[in-house]
């Protein structure tokens, strides 16, 4: 799917077409969360989990009846990042139940890198079907796409149950504010909004960047040269330093993480159709962003969740990053159209930048009241 802005090119869509579709195409997702957090926790994650699955390969179907820029788009799309939302959020769910709390952030890491590996295969095939951009070969995309989700499906029956499978929690939205307000995970938050922000530039600009600037390299895929940049040292990161964490401590690997992703960013501006093999250095320093910051943002948005409700944590965490894709990407579209696309990620590296340098200023603070306190209290016991 990181082949869909050309979709939506080819059925006659602008830049900010694309970035309209696409930020709306998070809006249910967004508003569904509520609701997917408490079927993950009544249901169990395994069976909501095939449930985004399904939903996904009918989206992708969807789209071989669709021939014009119209209302039926934002619909489908709405559908395939509903369907990859519960996929995310009861993956993430299940990993937390499953792991012991010690290494939480380790196998978050470890279950993202199958992740990075569809990253690294996906855009390659995707390019072999859509070398001439035919509608046949679109059909083609869809329909792999589709039946791609049947063996996930069926792996799904070997996994073993998770504790709360089969309960019968509430599914009501007021317990879901509720558990939210009582378990208020704070400032990281802000964190995962810029990473939905960023998530626009690798899976939503990205393809139509290397299209709009006549990024070619005969015989190879740009697109596929990115990916394997991006998702490849991603892996390599991410198992590398899957102990980080628990030595150094999340909030600082996150924030490697965060610096790292927002210099990928204005790097692209010095990618141009004379130096096309250049797309490989933001590719580098964002899929190394990515691999910092994705697993130790969700588990530090988790660890004030229970492990009962620890599908309303993932809703959290996947709620401010489906806002942040939905806020972003129609801006962000608009500002490449007037200004181009140096201006466009150079947008997105700033506000990552900062609202990582917030989040390191309520840390420190929250940190400093802390140890302020327990020296009050050493303090009096002394006294």
């Amino acid at each position: 799917m990181a082949h869909y802005s050309r979709w939506i090119e080819y059925l006659g869509g602008s830049l900010s077409q694309v970035g309209l579709i696409m930020g709306a195409g998070a809006l249910l997702g967004l508003l569904l969360r509520p609701w997917m957090a408490q079927w993950i926790n009544r249901l169990g994650a395994r069976v909501m989990w095939a449930f985004g699955l399904i939903l996904f390969a009918l989206s992708a179907l969807t789209n071989l009846f669709l021939d014009q820029i119209d209302t039926e788009i934002f619909l489908v799309r709405s559908g395939l990042v509903t369907g990859a939302a519960i996929v995310f959020a009861s993956g993430l769910t299940y990993i937390s139940q499953t792991s012991p709390e010690s290494r939480r952030t380790e196998a978050i890491g470890i279950f993202g890198i199958g992740g990075f590996l569809g990253m690294l295969t996906g855009p390659f095939v995707g390019d072999l079907f859509l070398a001439n951009r035919l509608r046949d070969n679109f059909e083609m995309l869809f329909l792999v796409a589709a039946l791609a989700n049947a063996l996930p499906l069926l792996l799904l029956y070997f996994l073993r149950p998770t504790v709360n499978e089969g309960s019968r929690s509430s599914l009501r939205l007021s317990d879901f504010v509720q558990i939210t307000r009582r378990h208020w995970p704070g400032s990281i938050l802000l964190v995962d909004f810029a990473f939905g922000v960023c998530m626009t530039a690798p899976f939503v600009f990205v393809a139509s960047f290397i299209d709009r600037e006549s990024l070619d390299m005969p015989g190879i895929s740009v697109i596929g040269v990115f990916f394997l940049f991006y998702a490849g040292i991603a892996i390599v990161v991410r198992l590398s330093s899957r102990r980080l964490p628990d030595r150094i401590g999340s909030t600082k690997v996150l924030l490697c993480g965060v610096i790292l992703m927002s210099i990928g960013m204005f790097f692209f501006g010095l990618v141009h159709a004379g130096n096309p093999w250049l797309i490989s250095i933001p590719a580098i320093l964002t899929g190394t962003g990515h691999s910092l910051m994705f697993h130790t943002m969700t588990s530090l948005t988790l660890q004030t969740f229970p492990m009962a409700v620890r599908g309303t944590g993932s809703a959290i965490a996947l709620m401010m990053l489906d806002l942040g894709t939905f806020l972003g990407a129609p801006v962000l579209g608009m500002i490449g159209e007037s200004y181009g696309f140096s201006m466009l990620f150079a947008t997105i590296g700033t506000f990552n930048l900062v609202c990582g340098l917030v989040y390191a200023s309520f840390t420190m603070g929250k940190r400093k009241r802390t140890l302020e306190a327990n020296d009050d209290r050493q303090g009096n016991r002394k006294k």
